[in-house]
């Protein structure tokens, strides 16, 4: 019987074969997974590669606190980004403050209050916010918002809070679409369960379909975070690109991506100038891979 048995077993691993078209789209996987890997692997080395020689020569202390960025000066240059740092932080907290509270109503809107004819409108809308360039939205800031600030707030108009203006309208479709979807994933039985308890409406949804949600919601805030902090053109044209401590909203600021733009192109090769422009893609480069370690802690909470 067991004789039978094992013969029977070796008859069906003769007719199982390998489908050629499976392994050659593993084959495509592994090759498509193992180039991404080595980009993103590449990438990193050459950033932190190219920038310690100047974080060695500058000093990681006096790089990240110095006040002062002057690197033409040849007697004694100085490479301080702590103003841009700061600029960076006002900027992106300016712009949460105006999208977060937008987005994420509009979203509650959207999943649960909005008529199916507007909903058929402001779908695609928010769609195409999504796909405008940002150099539409830094021009849409100089010409619009630039006077508008300068006239009714004071200062020059270039300033922390046009940028966080415009920031914070161009973070609204991920606030809104990924908000959407979260809230829109949360079993129908919570509502309906809050709602069979004597909950109003509103307390059904912000009381128990909201919470429900709240990674989804809070992951759409950290992509949000995260476009902020690496928007580039848009705020070059409307910040100011001052290298200093503001005093008020209305003063200009210099972002550490604006740094890196501006001074990149007459930055001599191989100088300490450039390292330290490389140094600041470094410093970059890790506050967005923090945002990124965040967003997957929340999702594995989550699970």
């Amino acid at each position: 019987m067991t004789e039978e048995v094992l013969e029977e077993g070796k008859e069906v691993k003769r007719q199982i074969k390998i489908d050629p078209k499976e392994l050659i789209m593993k084959i495509v996987f592994i090759i498509a997974a193992a180039v991404f890997i080595a980009a993103v692997i590449t990438i990193c080395v050459f950033i932190f590669v190219q920038a310690f020689p100047a974080l060695k020569e500058i000093g990681l202390f006096n790089f990240l606190f110095g006040d002062e960025w002057y690197p033409t000066n040849e007697t004694n240059p100085r490479f301080g980004i702590a103003p841009m740092i700061v600029g960076s932080i006002y900027i992106t907290g300016g712009a949460l403050i105006i999208g977060v509270p937008i987005g994420f109503l509009t979203a509650v809107f959207m999943a649960r209050y909005c008529p199916k004819p507007i909903y058929k409108v402001m779908k695609p809308i928010t769609n195409i916010l999504a796909g405008i360039p940002s150099i539409v939205y830094g021009y849409f800031g100089l010409m619009v918002l630039v006077p508008f600030v300068r006239e009714t707030f004071g200062g020059d108009g270039m300033s922390i809070l046009t940028a966080s203006i415009v920031l914070g309208i161009m973070i609204l479709p991920t606030i809104i679409s990924v908000s959407e979807n979260a809230i829109r994933a949360v079993p129908k039985s919570y509502y309906e369960g809050a709602v069979a308890l004597g909950a109003t409406k509103e307390r059904a949804i912000f009381r128990t379909e909201v919470p429900a949600a709240k990674s989804g919601i809070v992951t759409s805030i950290i992509l949000g975070l995260g476009r902020v902090i690496g928007e580039t053109m848009a705020v070059v044209m409307i910040c100011g690109n001052q290298a200093r401590f503001p005093d008020e909203i209305t003063d200009g600021v210099r972002t550490l991506t604006a740094n890196i733009v501006l001074e990149m192109s007459y930055a001599q090769p191989g100088s300490l100038h450039e390292g330290a422009l490389i140094a600041t893609a470094a410093v970059l480069f890790v506050f967005i891979l923090i945002i990124t370690l965040l967003v997957a802690l929340i999702r594995k909470k989550s699970k």
